[in-house]
């Protein structure tokens, strides 16, 4: 299976891009190239096998249970801050007059 020029300057007409013909001969070109690298897949008998949705079978939830743990303390969160006041993290302001806030 390849693609010609046409089906190539059809797929960027419909993904709304601009290609030049130098662009569109050597998209072509890569497209068919990146097709071939999947011939070899053709070569296993898939013949009966089911389609796989999901890579880890019947696996629905992996999320942990939202249960409540001991966190860091207000000193540990603080210990690398390189400035705070007050519990809280002081930064340089990016809206306004400047300065620290």
């Amino acid at each position: 299976m390849s693609l010609s020029r046409q089906d190539v300057a059809a797929i960027a007409d419909y993904a709304r891009i601009g290609l030049t013909d130098a662009e569109l001969d050597a998209m072509t070109s890569y497209m068919n190239d990146a097709i071939a690298l999947l011939d070899p897949i053709l070569e296993y008998d898939i013949a009966g096998v089911e389609p796989t949705y999901h890579p880890i079978g019947d696996l629905a939830n992996v999320a942990r249970d939202d249960a409540a743990a001991v966190g860091l303390s207000l000193q540990e969160a603080l210990t690398n801050v390189p400035d705070s006041q007050g519990g809280y993290v002081r930064v340089p302001a990016i809206l306004g007059e400047g300065g620290a806030s």
